[in-house]
């Protein structure tokens, strides 16, 4: 990833954070709002590879889903280091 890139991919994520914590406060429930993030992800991840009518393969889903569990092993790993 460009450095631009990088810089607005942590934006992005700071804004759905920002909007998650928004939910959280009018009172929803953070599995719920978790969740919704979760479906969302799902949705457009459909919609990007597969556009508005199109759907992922099943190796499409395999895909999609290692790259979701290779990102979650990274953040546990960094969240890890971090708490020393």
């Amino acid at each position: 990833m460009a450095s631009n890139d990088k810089d607005t991919h942590r934006q992005s994520v700071n804004r759905f954070i920002a909007l998650a914590n928004e939910m959280k406060d009018e009172g929803i429930d953070v599995n719920i709002v978790s969740a919704s993030l979760m479906t969302a992800s799902a949705l457009y991840t459909s919609y990007v590879v597969g556009g508005n009518d199109g759907g992922l393969t099943e190796s499409g889903v395999d895909k999609v889903t290692e790259v979701y569990r290779k990102e979650l092993a990274r953040i546990q790993a960094v969240k890890k280091e971090a708490a020393g």
